[in-house]
């Protein structure tokens, strides 16, 4: 995904390059947020906790430095062998980047979930921790000084920094911050890249974003979503085929997504496409199909299938 961007000296003194990951329980604003730092939507985001299943990067272009941003997938107790491969994603994640984000929401209380993370955290040696107190639109001043104090006595972190992507409030200090513990280096993607996200990836993400909105809450965990075809339709260069399948693990689960007489799929589509035209910037044509694959999450063929590897 590329978008126009002025031209960088990279071989300038002084220039930094490295990568962030954002860490939280599930639903504490990383995907928001990431999108805020890059200036565009290159992860989905929901209500619904677990939405990430993937670690997305997006990458932030400076004048005097690439910050590439980690979105992981909430860190919790894994029910399921996708909720195992997702928790050692994360994991191995934390080994891998030059500083850790934090992200604990300033509307909610700090609970057993966020010090779970923040003992997690202190074993991670030689890597800075930024703590970002999220969602502060969410709260009043009064609320967010005290959830300040909260997570600082949850560890020692080298800045703790309140932020609302949804405003844009400190958004860029943060990313000054992250920059921070960059090392100096070249820059890592071409100049105009805000992800390495294969196209037919995001489309796919869209699409399930779009089926999240408005389902009961057990069903977000249970949709999965794969691109079998993307391409111009032959002849015309202003439209694109898109063939794309989702799946559920059981038929009551399938009769939620499809809707009386097929009304919820066709909002799906009618949602999932405009995003979809926003993000290739032709038009497109989306064909949706639903499938039952019984218990995909606990399934390790399935779950290969359907594109976590492990």
């Amino acid at each position: 995904m590329t978008s126009p961007q002025t031209t960088t000296d990279t071989t300038a003194g002084g220039f930094k390059s490295g990568f962030a990951c954002f860490i939280g329980r599930p639903n504490v604003g990383k995907s928001t947020l990431m999108n805020a730092l890059v200036g565009t939507k290159v992860a989905i985001t929901s209500s619904r906790p677990q939405t990430t299943r993937r670690a997305i990067r997006g990458i932030v272009h400076r004048p005097d430095a690439q910050l590439i941003v980690v979105d992981t997938p909430g860190l919790h107790k894994p029910r399921t062998l996708l909720g195992e491969r997702l928790d050692s994603l994360v994991r191995s994640t934390l080994t891998e980047v030059d500083v850790i984000g934090f992200c604990v929401p300033a509307d909610e209380k700090v609970g057993p979930g966020d010090r779970f993370i923040a003992r997690e955290l202190a074993n991670v040696r030689g890597t800075p921790v930024v703590a970002i107190v999220t969602k502060t639109d969410l709260a009043d001043r009064g609320q967010v000084a005290e959830q300040l104090l909260r997570v600082e006595r949850l560890g020692d972190f080298t800045d703790i920094v309140p932020v609302s992507a949804a405003r844009g409030f400190q958004v860029d200090l943060l990313a000054d911050l992250l920059i921070s513990h960059l090392p100096e280096g070249m820059a890592l993607y071409p100049e105009g890249d805000l992800t390495d996200e294969p196209e037919h990836v995001l489309v796919a993400e869209l699409i399930r974003e779009a089926a999240l909105e408005g389902v009961r809450d057990e069903l977000p965990h249970s949709i999965a979503v794969v691109v079998d075809e993307m391409s111009p339709r032959e002849g015309r260069d202003d439209l694109v085929d898109v063939y794309a399948h989702l799946f559920v693990e059981r038929p009551s689960q399938k009769a939620i997504v499809i809707g009386r007489k097929g009304s919820r799929l066709r909002e799906v589509g009618t949602a999932a496409r405009k995003q979809i035209e926003a993000l290739l910037g032709v038009r497109i044509y989306l064909d949706l199909r639903i499938s039952v694959a019984k218990d995909w999450q606990r399934d390790p063929k399935q779950l290969r299938r359907l594109g976590f590897d492990a």
